[in-house]
């Protein structure tokens, strides 16, 4: 049994809030079961240097979490002078990820800055980051087109992501603290729309894992996916 009660194969509830911020040209609240990220993307037209007139846009991300977002206060970042590690890894996946969906000849010489600000965090952070940022993209995205700043649309497909893990020896989906604490493997997965694999993290915390499992948890992955890519399409459209 799941300390939440669920099924082995259901999702925490989903809902995706867009246009909550006033300035952003794109934006959503994502909630993902207790954990909730605020996701914004900022668009300007200039590009990195190693981008100049190269005929590229770029789309890059950001990553934080609020002191009270846990359980127990924690230090701000910016106080400590620097961003942890684990900070400058998820924000990097999270680029990566989102670049991962969009052609970036087809952005132009622009770049798209994704903000994730995690609220509350009950496992799986930076899955909802990745998912709700997507969507604060494509909006983003859909106001270049309105406006004629783009010939054709630059995203390729939907980009969104899930835990999946092993917790008392059961294959799981979607992760919550409880579960994510206390799993002998834990791992995010990363997609397209069309089921295509971005990226896979995936780590033996506890016990070692066989094929079988693993295939069982990409089973996993695949329909949460396909849930989460569902409320985007209902969230954008």
């Amino acid at each position: 049994m799941r300390p939440s009660g669920r099924n082995l194969d259901q999702m925490r509830p989903i809902s995706i809030e867009t246009d909550v911020t006033r300035y952003a040209e794109g934006s959503c609240l994502i909630k993902c079961g207790n954990t909730q990220v605020l996701c914004t993307a900022s668009l300007e037209e200039r590009v990195p240097p190693f981008l100049r007139n190269a005929g590229q846009g770029w789309v890059t991300a950001e990553y934080g979490m609020l002191p009270r977002a846990t359980h127990t206060r924690m230090r701000r970042e910016s106080s400590a002078g620097k961003q942890s590690g684990r900070t400058q890894e998820i924000q990097r996946l999270i680029g990566r990820s989102l670049r991962a969906g969009i052609d970036r000849v087809a952005l132009g010489e622009r770049q798209i800055t994704v903000d994730c600000d995690v609220i509350q965090a009950d496992g799986g952070t930076r899955c909802a980051a990745i998912t709700g940022g997507w969507v604060a993209l494509r909006l983003a995205v859909n106001k270049l087109m309105k406006a004629g700043d783009v010939i054709s649309d630059p995203i390729t497909d939907h980009v969104a992501a899930v835990s999946c893990g092993i917790y008392a020896g059961q294959s799981v989906l979607d992760l919550d603290y409880d579960e994510d604490s206390e799993a002998g493997t834990d791992g995010n997965f990363v997609m397209t729309g069309a089921g295509r694999m971005i990226e896979l993290q995936a780590s033996a915390e506890g016990a070692t894992f066989g094929k079988d499992q693993f295939l069982e948890l990409m089973g996993l992955a695949e329909k949460g996916v396909a849930e989460l890519v569902a409320a985007q399409k209902a969230a954008t459209t």
